[in-house]
């Protein structure tokens, strides 16, 4: 689960083509890297984010944006022909298998960057009509089932949503250079068109007939072989259902291999029939045996059935592709990310202050919560605002968070429910917690004192303040995992 989409890479999982002037076609699969670094949330994290915000991932890229911190992301390509499709150990234009980076590096050609926000909602982005079928000169289709089959149904899907024919009228759809054709009229119609003239051949139009193609600079499909009969069957190459999960599997890192068994085990705690629960084992079973125990165990099962027959053998010796983890390709730094600091009446003004510049001079931004929103009368008399009441601010909106909780404010919030529960999740989720000393009574009673680790780093003065923002590019401090989850 992404923990924002400025995180989340873009993969098209369909094969298309790339046709130079001179008609000759490379396949080419078209991927979105973020320049942000990828980075997930856990499971748990997720439940409660989306309890405390629902629409916490369209706020966030929102307010990135408004703050010109940008999210960007790099347009990549994988180029390959022909005998590089036949040869691979699967079929390219099966939309289930990724091509590893390590045997089809991905090229960067462009990138993408988000620099403002929409003027107007439902305009710009509810009434978008993306449509698979919608190419340019240089790029076309190839067989991929999937893709052929999403090429009908898009088209069918905006006329239906957007009301008929004419939603490419709507500015968002509009396109950039003004489109000559034959097509006016109908349900909606936008346009004043002038001119008898909506069919061709005709005798209405001016001296040469009204648009027409142009077969040397138009648009021309690649001329691809056709050969053999036509059928209503799934590609045998299509049969491998196993050896790219193993490989995903074996990719991953000890922690992320864990998220994943915690996830099927969750999934498959929720199927009331034990003999699904079986089925479903029987075939991670060919995707990997130790992921398949760690599932059987997290369920209770003692008698593991026989792994299922697949249709065509999965090949086991599939080298792990390092692009595949999200943890792998995290990123160093906090920049793009935010610290939630939890702070009462009294806090130390110095500490404060060296926190949100540090935080912000490594690119990061920092939220302040307190137990009213109406803020927080600091050590030397100064009056901070507060970016959220505590009730409204936990810790899963966060990256990370800092405790600079005051002797007087630890006995008001130590009995708070809220304010417990900002400092256990956020140790529960591996995040860094910066705390001072006067934090004891709220981190005992949230069970952290005694269980503190590395990830816990003491803020006893404003020197103490770079190391920890430092440490803050490491996201989370996974070594904490076994102690804080059943399954670990």
């Amino acid at each position: 689960i992404p923990r924002s989409l400025r995180f989340m890479e873009g993969f098209g999982v369909h094969t298309f083509r790339f046709v130079n002037a001179e008609g000759k076609a490379t396949f080419v699969k078209f991927h979105w890297k973020p320049k942000q670094g990828l980075q997930s949330v856990a499971w748990n994290e997720a439940l409660k984010i989306n309890g405390a915000d629902p629409d916490f991932h369209r706020r966030d890229m929102w307010d990135a944006i408004q703050m010109g911190d940008y999210p960007e992301w790099e347009l990549g390509v994988q180029l390959f022909d022909e005998e590089f499709a036949e040869n691979v150990e699967f079929d390219v234009l099966d939309a289930t298998k990724i091509i590893p980076e390590e045997q089809v590096p991905v090229r960067i050609v462009g990138r993408m960057v988000l620099n403002r926000v929409v003027d107007n909602f439902f305009a710009e982005t509810e009434q978008v009509a993306f449509c698979t079928q919608n190419i340019v000169p240089g790029v076309d289709f190839t067989a991929d089932p999937l893709l052929q089959g999403r090429n009908f149904s898009y088209l069918d899907t905006q006329l239906k949503r957007l009301g008929g024919p004419n939603f490419t009228h709507i500015p968002i759809n509009r396109p950039q250079c003004p489109m000559r054709h034959f097509q006016q009229d109908g349900h909606m119609a936008m346009e004043n068109p002038k001119g008898r003239a909506n069919y061709e051949p005709n005798s209405w139009g001016p001296e040469e007939g009204g648009p027409r193609e142009d077969p040397a600079k138009g648009y021309r499909s690649y001329a691809e072989p056709v050969g053999g009969e036509k059928t209503r069957l799934r590609p045998e190459s299509f049969a491998d259902h196993y050896s790219q999960a193993r490989q995903f599997y074996v990719s991953q890192t000890k922690v992320e291999q864990k998220h994943m068994a915690d996830a099927l085990t969750f999934e498959l705690s929720k199927v009331q029939k034990m003999e699904i629960r079986l089925r479903m084992l029987s075939h991670l079973l060919n995707i990997d045996e130790d992921l398949a125990k760690k599932v059987a165990d997290g369920l209770g099962v003692t008698d593991m059935p026989p792994a299922a027959d697949p249709a065509s053998p999965p090949i086991t010796d599939l080298p792990a592709s390092d692009p595949l983890s999200i943890l792998k390709n995290a990123p160093d730094s906090f920049a793009g990310r935010k610290l939630g600091i939890f702070a009462t009446d009294g806090a130390d003004a110095d500490l404060l202050n060296a926190l949100k510049k540090e935080v912000t001079s490594a690119g990061g931004m920092t939220m302040l919560i307190s137990p009213k929103v109406g803020g927080i009368t600091l050590s030397d008399g100064s009056h901070m605002e507060a970016d959220e009441k505590i009730d409204g601010g936990p810790s899963v909106l966060f990256d990370a968070v800092a405790l600079l909780i005051s002797e007087e404010g630890a006995d008001m919030v130590k009995n708070d429910a809220p304010s417990r529960d900002f400092v256990a999740d956020a140790f529960a989720h591996c995040k860094f917690i910066g705390y001072v000393e006067t934090a004891q009574p709220l981190m005992e009673k949230a069970s952290v004192w005694d269980a503190k680790d590395e990830g816990c780093v003491a803020l006893s003065k404003t020197g103490d303040v770079p190391g920890f923002v430092k440490t803050l590019g490491k996201l989370r401090h996974w070594d904490r995992e076994p102690m804080v989850d059943l399954d670990g």
